[in-house]
């Protein structure tokens, strides 16, 4: 593995409370495209990922000049806002759960403090790039890794590239 400045992390982002707030295909289409926009941007590579009903893993790797806090917090508030955007207007009755009525902000989509951690070494990353993949196995969401849509083991196991941002961490 090659890199310029920083390491590839291994981000893992839960919704509130641990809900299902990212059950939908919406929903998950909406991190997809803040995804896309932020590789097009050129500030990340996004190297695996997963999305679960009620959270999602990444590797990504902020590109030189930018840092993870002021990249992740963006993506964060954009996915929040548009998430919640989708859930007033197709499931309402959620809502109230997400009420959190703080200083910043009237309702919450994202835990906060995300588990963040740098990939040093090759065995590291393919750890977490195994556990990624693995993630709706585990969770009984299909039987092969390469069958659940929303992650990019397709791309890894069969080099299908159903996901136009994804790069391989050792390109």
């Amino acid at each position: 593995m090659n890199y310029d400045d920083k390491f590839p992390e291994f981000i893992t982002i839960t919704c509130y409370e641990w809900l299902a707030l990212i059950k939908s295909n919406q929903a998950k289409e909406i991190i997809i495209e803040s995804l896309r926009y932020l590789t097009q941007q050129n500030k990340i590579e996004v190297h695996a990922f997963v999305l679960m009903d009620n959270h999602m893993h990444l590797i990504w790797r902020i590109k030189k000049g930018y840092l993870r806090q002021d990249i992740q917090r963006d993506f964060l508030h954009h996915t929040a806002k548009q998430i919640l955007k989708y859930l007033k207007d197709n499931h309402s009755e959620m809502i109230n759960q997400l009420e959190v009525n703080l200083k910043d902000r009237k309702f919450q989509v994202w835990q906060r403090n995300s588990l963040s951690i740098e990939l040093r070494t090759k065995e590291i990353y393919e750890q977490k790039l195994n556990y990624i993949h693995n993630n709706p196995v585990k969770a009984g969401m299909c039987i092969f890794e390469e069958e659940y849509k929303y992650s990019s083991a397709k791309f890894y196991i069969t080099n299908e590239k159903d996901w136009d941002f994804l790069k391989q961490g050792d390109e």
